[in-house]
């Protein structure tokens, strides 16, 4: 267990050397440590370097060497450094700081101390050569009349990274038939809503040097539902291919790439010799193909993906010794578009935004703005499609005029581009015991950046304020003690209120260094434009949200955390959901972690689909059919990491994951902009079921008026049951410095039925019932530095 950790952060905030940190554990092992916990934050650069530590009786000390070619800095023969020293003590929960601060105090760069007088001949240049081979084996589950899937596969395939020194402080990272099989595999989720789900980025080369590129700074003290100007979403990047259902629907059997192949990327980082941090992104990724076989026997090829350009162009400056932080980035998506993708993708789209970050009073006042410009363009059934998209629903039928421009809200199937704009602004006081903050966020309908960043919504301008008052200086009955009053509120842009929220926060540290935490949510019935998707604004109910978060001493060999929560609205829908952790480190090398998680809720108004009647009136001739969703999910994250020694290591990962919906009171609004609904079958008309031959029910006919008019209608039973099992086991060996060899284990299994009701003893059972599918892959690499 780590009882004493030492850094060193090394930050050229005067002279543009690219912050550096390097971190010591002295008791994980009394040989050299090479690039144990190192991490180059703007030049993205993974140095290699060399510790060697001594335990003594009543000490111990740590012997850093960082050669001059794995740092960035300015090409002056007399450099003044940034350097701050720092210790954890962690079996007294204690920082030492050489540059110290109180903790109601800002801090950071500013507060460092300064290495002066350092006198350096000249700035060496350097090239690293990192090359690999690797192989992959599948087992998947085999389907006797597929002529792709025996079975059995395998692959090999070379590449290689590069870094080349451009300058003293710019870096080229270039990378060429990259591999990433070695990554974590994503968690399961259930998405039942309209929105795109999220992951966060795994692949080491987009990794490395990300913080040069973020842009659209944001921060809350507390907030909730809303998103920063995202610019620049680097998993848009070798996707899966977007045309796979035209392969399936083109032939019996297909063989389609799982992603797409990246035939080059390069990026450029770091800061030039007056003080602009730069970086600059550019990947290619190839034309897919899909491999077919007719019904009739005869084979032939599908495109499933265009050939396809990304670049990122990112600028920042610091001025007044840092305290002002002016830039702007740059995006671009070109494609080599062909009559198959017309309708599926953009021909090209590009964002452009501005981002200021100015602090004062000594860093304890700080204003944060930043502001985007979007612009798509193709065929008019692409732009028609994103116009109809989740992100801004132009189709909806009650919508205003609208206006051209920016702020244009209208459908129009002729349109061959869309623009949209988006901002936010932030003024805070972020040091003393008193704080607050106020805020805005806003995106016009027509805000659309989803080709290379990552935007679930547009139309909306939020606001948001805040009170918070800390108290950092212990007793005998806490350590520290936080509380938070505030709210928001959010509009489109025609004048609907969307959201009103009232926020509580309170946590505190124990005098035994427990952390607690507890908030409280509510929200006011108020309108929804996005219920329907698609369909008229109607009133959403009223909402209460209540979360309960622990943690216990992390000094400890075992440590639980526990978060919870309970929701409710004012229809008599509600959710709880619990999610448990512990995890146990026997030794400095070993940890164990085991993450239980529960969700149980019932919504009362979830989207099932929308039907054309013409005697639907208030709805404009559609019928919008919701139903209530009796959700259960469970979960269980294991993790286990071996360090056998600073350059030898083990991680494993399972997600044993089970999750039900059952579908039940089908029902629709009576009028748009109101709550109230009709139930089928109870309020107005009949509902029939369909059994199949195990008495499931199979399909559900609705006649919506009784004897009325209007005619019935018929749908599949919606309910879900589902089971996976994700993992992956990676071993890690540094064979020699910035060489490595991988062995990584991929395994998965997944099945679903419509039971519809979450029984862990099935479920257990039909999941080890499915066929795995296991990928093998071994991997070498070879630094060569030059």
């Amino acid at each position: 267990m780590e009882s004493d950790w030492f850094q060193v952060v090394i930050d050229g905030y005067h002279d543009h050397l690219s912050r550096a940190f390097f971190a010591v554990n002295p008791s994980g092992s009394k040989q050299d440590l090479i690039g144990l916990g190192a991490s180059c934050c703007d030049s993205g650069w993974d140095p290699v370097w060399e510790v060697q530590t001594r335990i003594n009786p009543d000490s111990w000390t740590a012997e850093i060497r960082i050669p001059l070619n794995q740092l960035r800095y300015s090409a002056d023969s007399l450099q003044t450094w940034g350097l701050q020293l720092r210790r954890f003590i962690q079996r007294n929960h204690e920082e030492d700081d050489w540059s110290f601060w109180h903790k109601n105090e800002a801090g950071g760069p500013p507060r460092f101390g300064h290495l002066e007088g350092l006198q350096i001949a000249h700035s060496p240049r350097h090239v690293e050569l990192l090359p690999y081979i690797s192989s992959t084996a599948r087992a998947l589950e085999a389907d006797r009349g597929d002529p792709f899937n025996r079975g059995v596969q395998s692959s090999a395939r070379i590449g290689a990274d590069i870094k080349y020194l451009l300058t003293s402080n710019l870096t080229l990272d270039a990378t060429i038939n990259p591999d990433f099989g070695q990554v974590e595999v994503d968690p399961a989720v259930v998405n039942l809503s309209a929105f795109e789900t999220s992951f966060n980025e795994k692949r080491p080369f987009f990794i490395e040097g990300a913080g040069v590129f973020d842009f659209g700074s944001f921060n809350c003290f507390f907030c909730s539902n809303v998103s920063s100007l995202n610019a620049f979403y680097s998993r848009r990047i070798g996707r899966a291919p977007t045309g796979a259902g035209l392969a399936y629907a083109a032939a019996k059997y297909a063989e389609i790439p799982a992603a797409s192949t990246i035939l080059g990327a390069a990026k450029v980082t770091g800061r030039t010799t007056n003080g602009f941090t730069v970086g600059l992104l550019n990947a290619v990724t190839n034309r897919e193909s899909a491999q077919l076989q007719f019904a009739d026997g005869s084979k032939g090829t599908q495109r499933v993906e265009p050939l396809s350009n990304y670049f990122v162009g990112r600028v920042k400056k610091d001025f007044l010794r840092g305290n002002l932080v002016i830039g702007g980035i740059g995006t671009s998506v070109r494609r080599d578009m062909d009559s198959t993708f017309a309708p599926r993708l953009t021909n090209h789209a590009e964002f452009v935004g501005l981002d200021a970050r100015y602090t004062f009073g000594a860093q304890t006042y700080s204003l944060i703005a930043n502001s985007g410009l979007s612009t798509i363009s193709g065929d008019p059934r692409v732009i028609l499609s994103r116009q109809m998209n989740s992100a801004h629903y132009f189709q909806r039928p009650d919508r205003g005029a609208g206006s051209d421009g920016l702020l244009s809200n209208r459908l129009d199937s002729n349109a061959t581009s869309m623009i949209g704009a988006g901002g936010y602004a932030r003024m805070a006081k972020d040091a003393g015991n008193w704080l607050w903050e106020a805020a805005i966020n806003a995106r016009t309908p027509g805000f659309e950046n989803n080709d290379l960043a990552f935007n679930q919504r547009s139309d909306y301008v939020w606001y948001n304020a805040n009170i918070f008052r800390s108290w950092q200086k212990p007793t005998q009955w806490y350590r520290n003690v936080n509380f938070l009053f505030g709210g928001q509120q959010q509009k489109n842009f025609e004048g609907d209120l969307t959201d009103r929220q009232m926020q509580l926060f309170a946590s505190t540290t124990t005098p035994q260094f427990w952390n607690v935490s507890s908030f409280y949510l509510w929200h006011p019935a108020l309108l929804d434009d996005r219920l329907l998707r698609g369909g008229p604004v109607v009133q959403k109910p009223g909402t209460g949200y209540q979360e309960f978060d622990f943690s216990t001493d992390s000094r400890r060999r075992i440590v639980v955390t526990s978060s919870n929560n309970y929701s409710w609205n004012t229809q008599g829908g509600w959710g709880k959901s619990i999610a448990l952790s512990a995890s146990y480190r026997p030794t400095s090398r070993v940890s164990l972690s085991f993450g239980p998680s529960w969700n149980d809720s019932q919504s009362m108004l979830q989207y099932l689909t929308a039907l054309n009647d013409p005697q639907a009136t208030n709805f404009y001739g559609t019928r919008y059919i919701l139903a209530g969703l009796r959700e259960k999910q469970l979960a269980l994250d294991t993790r286990l990491n071996v360090t056998f020694s600073p350059t030898m290591t083990l991680e494993l990962y399972a997600q044993p994951f089970f999750a039900s919906g059952h579908y039940a009171k089908f029902k629709e609004f009576s009028t748009p902009r109101q709550g109230h609904y009709h139930i089928f079958g109870e309020d107005v008309g009949t509902v029939s079921t369909l059994l199949d031959l195990t008495g499931t029910v199979a399909k559900y006919t609705i006649d919506p008026d009784g004897n009325g008019p209007a005619n019935p209608f018929t749908f599949v039973n919606p309910d879900f049951s589902q089971r996976s099992l994700r993992g992956n086991a990676v071993f890690r060996w540094e064979y020699r410095p910035g060489s490595v060899l991988y062995f990584a284990w991929t395994h998965s299994r997944f099945n679903q039925d419509s039971e519809g009701n979450l029984d862990f003893s099935r479920e257990r059972t039909a999941l080890l019932a499915s066929h795995p599918n296991n990928i093998f892959l071994v991997k070498a690499s070879w630094w060569i530095p030059r």
